[in-house]
């Protein structure tokens, strides 16, 4: 038996619900089904209704018994709320301003030397902080066998581009043949170095993760894995085995979450969650600032917020387990990378900064013999 299923599918065999094309032909996507399952907050419904053919939502039966309550960390991702119909005069459609780096329908080269390609518009799950949300879900987006093909042509003939991320939607929402198909076809460009499959598979359809689809991309390593994990709550033992699996076959996983305001804003929940995608070999690598997407005023914290959380983690926990935190600057700026302020003073050669616990420690930015550390400056700790 899974070890988390909602009592409405308790009699579902086993076989049947360990099925990714099972869990994504039976996903909730409309409120009358969701309301037999749930009790639906008048929020919530409002939420729903306004979102009809804007972003929809859905969720597999999986993902949906890991909901709890209103607050639950997994259903404020995942069901509409009557706050996304809020607006702010900074929300942008298009806030990683992927479009007009678009030089052929379904590729973003933003890069020098990476570009993204677009496969699929389906996901398992809609994410309500989904910067793609203009696309995603919408059917109209996907690509063409004509848009493929000129996706193809335009990295053979850009040598510049070494690392190409599959995305979409949801990679992984594709068959085994096609998504083979789609990164043997990439690997066969000899400066093409790394490819990234991008997906939340793991987090909301676990099942997908299979022998068969791993034995499958097996011959084309190196592969990387880019997942998103945002909260211990979706850390479960199906979810660990989806990543283990992948990890077992030769995989680079790493983890990129988003830092969403009541969800996993605080030290404690992102190092509960650094911890446990270590122990299953996932390397926590970005915690990302929240897209200025329309509909996600309410998921968007202060930036400071980040900075704070790595500010407490620094020293406490394992580097291992501390991400990086990036904001995807909009319009296209790309990434930048944020840190905690720790220099205290400065006064000439001499830099005066703070650890974690608030001692300080001087450092003399002198690199000559004969600029000896002034008399009674305190020595830097090695590192924690």
């Amino acid at each position: 038996m899974s070890s988390v299923r909602h009592p409405a599918w308790s009699t579902v065999p086993d076989a049947e619900w360990s099925d990714w094309r099972w869990q994504l032909r039976h996903r909730v996507s409309d409120l009358a089904t969701l309301e037999k399952l749930i009790t639906v907050t008048d929020a919530e419904r409002e939420g729903i209704n306004g979102r009809v053919g804007t972003f929809p939502f859905a969720a597999t039966p999986y993902y949906l018994s890991l909901m709890g309550g209103p607050d639950c960390p997994v259903r404020r991702q995942a069901i509409p709320h009557a706050d996304e119909l809020r607006t702010t005069p900074w929300d942008l459609e298009d806030p990683l301003g992927e479009e007009p780096h678009s030089p052929v329908p379904n590729l973003v080269h933003r890069y020098p030397d990476r570009a993204l390609l677009y496969v699929t518009h389906n996901c398992a799950v809609y994410c309500r902080h989904c910067t793609r949300a203009r696309k995603v879900g919408d059917a109209r987006s996907a690509p063409t066998i004509a848009m493929f093909d000129a996706a193809f042509d335009y990295i053979a003939r850009t040598p510049a581009i070494k690392d190409v991320l599959v995305s979409g939607g949801d990679p992984l929402s594709l068959s085994d043949k096609r998504l083979v198909q789609i990164v043997a076809r990439l690997r066969a460009i000899p400066h093409v170095e790394v490819i990234r499959l991008c997906t939340r598979n793991p987090v909301t359809l676990p099942q997908r993760i299979t022998p068969e689809l791993v034995e499958a991309l097996r011959p084309y390593h190196p592969l990387f894995v880019s997942t998103h994990f945002n909260h211990p709550r979706e850390c479960t033992p199906e979810a660990a085995r989806a990543l283990n699996l992948l990890a077992d076959a030769g995989f680079s996983v790493g983890n990129q979450m988003v830092l969403l305001r009541g969800i996993n804003d605080d030290a404690d929940t992102v190092t509960e969650l650094g911890r446990w995608l270590l122990r299953q070999r996932c390397r926590p690598y970005y915690m990302f600032q929240c897209d200025p997407v329309g509909g996600t005023a309410h998921l968007r914290t202060a930036v400071q917020t980040g900075v704070d959380i790595l500010d407490e983690m620094r020293g406490r926990v394992s580097g291992l387990a501390i991400p990086q935190l990036a904001m995807d600057l909009p319009r296209g700026g790309g990434k930048i990378t944020l840190v905690p302020d720790r220099l205290v003073q400065l006064d000439g050669a001499t830099r005066r900064y703070r650890d974690t616990f608030g001692a300080e420690f001087d450092y003399v930015d002198a690199p000559l013999e004969s600029d000896a550390p002034p008399e009674g400056s305190k020595t830097p700790v090695e590192e924690r």
